[in-house]
Formats: structure tokens, C-alpha cells, sequence
């Protein structure tokens, strides 16, 4: 066999292995999956970058009293994509420790931190917990129950993404308030 005709068949080789490959996972024929791996990626930038653009003085800041702290906030997003995905019958990994009772666990998790740089790394932690989680979400339709109701695990993602962006504007406002200009919008 010619030098050529090596490489055509090791390339169709390649591109018979790559078909297979692609194709072990079952479609995703709405694109949900997608759009909301997009979306998770887009808010974990930002967040990111905002948690980042904070000085580490300001992270025990509250604008009021029995107020999360700008800390608390960053960390209550890392703890709820481990306790929320856990309602949703995923085990956190094994250094996430949860007692059953997701309200305490929130309690003890969000004033478990104030350093900006362990910070940091808990929250890429646990972003990169739910993207790995996402794909083992096989049935949108099957129902689990969300404090008292029943819900389908599409809602549950939503709910994942709302939160998201619920605690992403709230750390907007801690920053606007003490003069951090997000990096995002600083050019404008």
C-alpha cells in the first residue's frame, strides 16, 4: 500500500472512530442541554470575574443586618449547586459534606468562608460540579419533589440557573454599593 493510501485509510479510520464516539450519548434533539450549558458558562463568567474584582476587605461587608455577607453570597451560590443537585438525587463529592437538612447545611455553608482566594476555588469547584452533572440528567420529564411539590428535573435546572442569576445580581448590587464597577461594564 502507497504512503497515500495509508493516510486516506488511517483518516477514514479516524473519522469512522470519531462518528462512533460521538454517537455513544443519546441526542439531545430540543437543545436544552446546550442552552443551558451556555447559559451556566456565560453567569459563571461573570460571577467570576466580579468575585474576583471585589477586595478581599469588602467580603464581610452586609448592607444590613441579618443580610448575607458579600463572602456568604459566593458562597451560598457554591453550596446550592451541590444541595440543589442534590434534591435532584446527585451526591455531592465527597468532601461536601450535607446533613439531610438543606436549610442548616445552607446556615453552616454560607458563613463557612471569608477568604476571596479559597473563595475562588470553591466556587470554580462547584461550577465545574454542575456542568459534570448536567449530561447525567437523563429524563427532563421524571418528577422529584422540591420542598413540598412536585416538579419535573427541567424545573429544577431552570431553578438552578434562576438561582444563579438571582445571587449574580445581588452581588452586582454589593459591588455597585461599594464602588466595584463590574469588569464586564467597566469600559462603558
Amino acid at each position: 500500500m502507497s504512503s497515500q493510501g495509508k493516510l486516506s485509510y488511517v483518516l477514514t479510520l479516524i473519522a469512522v472512530l470519531s462518528l462512533g464516539a460521538c454517537c455513544n450519548k443519546p441526542a439531545d434533539p430540543s437543545g436544552f442541554e446546550t442552552d443551558l450549558l451556555h447559559q451556566i458558562n456565560a453567569v459563571e463568567k461573570q460571577i467570576m470575574a466580579l468575585e474576583q474584582a471585589m477586595p478581599q476587605e469588602k467580603f464581610t461587608w452586609r448592607p444590613a443586618s441579618g443580610v448575607r455577607s458579600v463572602s456568604e453570597v459566593y458562597m451560598h451560590i457554591a453550596f446550592s449547586n451541590y444541595g440543589l443537585l442534590n434534591i435532584m438525587g446527585f451526591d455531592p463529592p465527597a468532601d461536601v459534606k450535607l446533613t439531610g437538612d438543606i436549610r442548616s447545611d445552607v446556615a453552616r455553608w454560607d458563613s463557612s468562608n471569608v477568604d476571596k482566594a479559597a473563595i475562588v476555588g470553591i466556587l470554580k469547584t462547584s461550577m465545574d460540579h454542575l456542568k459534570a452533572t448536567l449530561p447525567k440528567v437523563t429524563d427532563l420529564e421524571k418528577k422529584i419533589d422540591f420542598f413540598g411539590q412536585q416538579v419535573t428535573m427541567r424545573n429544577m435546572l431552570l431553578t438552578i440557573l434562576a438561582h444563579l442569576h438571582e445571587h449574580f445580581g445581588q452581588s452586582i448590587a454589593y459591588a455597585r454599593m461599594n464602588g466595584v464597577v463590574p469588569p464586564w461594564s467597566a469600559g462603558g
